[in-house]
């Protein structure tokens, strides 16, 4: 079992200062750069990782500063179970996400845990693949309901296939309001499945560190029917904020935040204030062996 916690998360993530692959409105800095600004900082035994909330910026420049960080460790198979005490709020412009991807996308495969945009309250779950990865629901059933593809592969990977969770409180502000919780994966040869837990609601099994997935009743994603060994392999873990981009300004205009600006760069890039809520602030991610 591996942990990942406030003890050792610079030793075991790599913050990654590069460009954003989904074309967002973000900076994303480097380690030293983070510290320093306090986008990423221990507090009382937990993780924060948040976003500039100060700057007032050119809408054409290069972005907000933000902060992505993956695993130096990747993974075949595994239960993650990551719990947070805050994730970033449901707020126009934003693009946080949880997830775990291989090297050489998609080939490897991409599981996005937790995701969402702008003012989302329901968490939506998301396989990425290479074509040809057309899963079912598996035995169980799961509490989620299918959106997008039905090819994980469609758009060469890009699209994704997708569940959105029932819950209300499964992302964002209401995430929050609720007193946090629990994402819990499980990742074997026959599927994949992602159950959200309120925090009042974690199981005893996972809070004393013996996760029993078969006693947690029905996922809000589970993924079965496709050659999970072919298309999943060596994926790290990656936390991200992100703005605008493929997905949060793609859809900017089908929401409310158009009516405050017609553009999401521009206002992201002009509203710093919007985001003081825009922060992951984490107890720990445990990745147990299966």
């Amino acid at each position: 079992m591996d942990t990942y916690d406030s003890s050792n998360w610079f030793s075991k993530f790599d913050v990654q200062a590069i460009s954003d692959p989904t074309h967002g409105f973000v900076n994303y800095v480097n380690q030293a750069q983070a510290q320093q600004q306090g986008l990423v900082k221990f507090q009382n035994n937990q993780v924060y990782m948040g976003v500039d909330t100060s700057s007032v910026l050119n809408p054409n420049g290069v972005g907000r500063n933000s902060v992505r960080i993956q695993s130096k460790k990747s993974y075949t198979h595994g239960l993650v179970i990551a719990d947070f005490a805050h994730v970033p709020g449901s707020i126009c412009g934003s693009w946080p996400a949880f997830w775990m991807v291989g090297p050489n996308w998609p080939n490897q495969g991409e599981l996005d845990i937790l995701e969402g945009v702008n003012l989302n309250t329901y968490n939506q779950v998301t396989l990425h693949t290479s074509p040809g990865c057309v899963p079912s629901v598996g035995s169980g059933g799961q509490s989620g309901h299918r959106i997008g593809e039905s090819d994980c592969g469609a758009g060469g990977g890009f699209n994704g296939c997708g569940v959105q969770s029932g819950s209300a409180t499964s992302y964002g502000t209401a995430f929050n309001a609720n007193g946090g919780g629990v994402y819990a994966a499980l990742w074997t040869s026959s599927g994949i499945k992602v159950w959200y837990f309120a925090a009042r609601d974690v199981p005893q099994n996972i809070k004393n560190g013996n996760p029993d997935p078969n006693s947690w009743g029905q996922p809000q994603a589970n993924f079965a029917g496709c050659n999970f060994d072919a298309q999943f392999k060596n994926m790290n873990i990656i936390f991200d904020i992100t703005f605008c981009g493929d997905w949060a300004g793609s859809v900017w205009g089908s929401t409310s935040c158009a009516s405050v600006n017609p553009s999401c760069n521009a206002y992201v890039a002009s509203q710093p204030q919007a985001f003081a809520d825009t922060y992951w602030l984490i107890n720990s991610v445990k990745m147990y062996s299966v």
